[in-house]
């Protein structure tokens, strides 16, 4: 399916406020009568069905699935936010598991998007019960997530702040 929607990708590691963000976004441009519409984290939707985390053989999946996601709602919806972007499970794939085939086409995916919104870690961090590993992880993730955008040209806003004033700094870039 061709894209045509403008695609919002929120990326960040865990707890950073991706998901409420992605909602408040939608509430936001929704109100001032905009068709847009959320693509959730499909690790997130994995490990509620499954009740775990994925094994290294399962990330290419989520990966493609959660591109899917995004084309297919970017074909009918003029603005598309994007809970996460094949690129984080690249991301968490070449840091817990090794295995850093899925990069070449998450980045390429990457390309076509939109805004590239990467979540600053300056919210708590909160344990969920399934995919949560800690704020050490969650700098870990951070770290390699920079340095694949920046390695590979991939042009991104850092959001910084909680509630209110995180969704502005989300829309003076979005807009």
């Amino acid at each position: 399916m061709a894209e045509s929607g403008k695609v919002l990708v929120l990326l960040g590691g865990e707890s950073t406020g991706k998901s409420s963000l992605a909602q408040a976004l939608h509430q936001t441009l929704q109100g001032e009568g905009h068709d847009a519409v959320v693509v959730p984290e499909c690790l997130r939707l994995f490990c509620e069905t499954h009740g775990r985390t994925p094994r290294a053989d399962e990330q290419p999946a989520i990966a493609d699935a959660q591109t899917q996601a995004i084309a297919q709602a970017a074909g009918k919806h003029a603005i598309v936010i994007a809970d996460t972007a094949a690129l984080m499970t690249a991301v968490y794939s070449a840091r817990l598991f090794g295995d850093t085939r899925l990069y070449s086409r998450a980045i390429a995916t990457h390309r076509r998007y939109a805004v590239t919104l990467l979540m600053a870690l300056d919210l708590p961090w909160v344990a969920d019960g399934i995919q949560r590993d800690g704020p050490m992880a969650r700098q870990l993730i951070d770290n390699d997530l920079r340095l694949v955008l920046v390695d590979h040209d991939l042009p991104f806003s850092v959001i910084h702040g909680s509630g209110p004033a995180r969704l502005a700094a989300a829309l003076a870039v979005a807009r």
